[in-house]
């Protein structure tokens, strides 16, 4: 996967693709424990990356009227199993807000 940046540098906000939603439904559990809730709406909506010694997803969750989670996920390198971690939420955001790379 490639970045308009180059390597270490976050991509623009695009919209959600089937990767990066599937990759949200693998972590939607772990989210949940983080937020506190179960989420009854759970819609990723977009997304940015860091490609780095694995790949650092930024993602934005519809969870309700107006509310969204902002995620950091990591996945590892393919050769090291690829595990999906996340490492940090940001809620409640609105859909208007813009993903920020935040600390994990």
């Amino acid at each position: 996967m490639t970045t308009e940046c180059g390597v270490g540098a976050w991509t623009s906000e695009k919209v959600v693709t089937p990767e990066e939603k599937k990759i949200c439904l693998e972590v939607k559990s772990d989210i949940e424990k983080m937020v506190g809730a179960n989420l009854k709406a759970y819609i990723p909506l977009s997304f940015r990356i860091q490609t780095v010694a694995g790949t650092n997803h930024l993602v934005k969750v519809y969870v309700g009227v107006n509310k969204c989670v902002h995620a950091m996920i990591i996945q590892a390198l393919h050769c090291d199993g690829g595990e999906l971690t996340v490492t940090g939420v940001q809620h409640p955001k609105t859909a208007s807000d813009p993903l920020i790379p935040f600390g994990h």
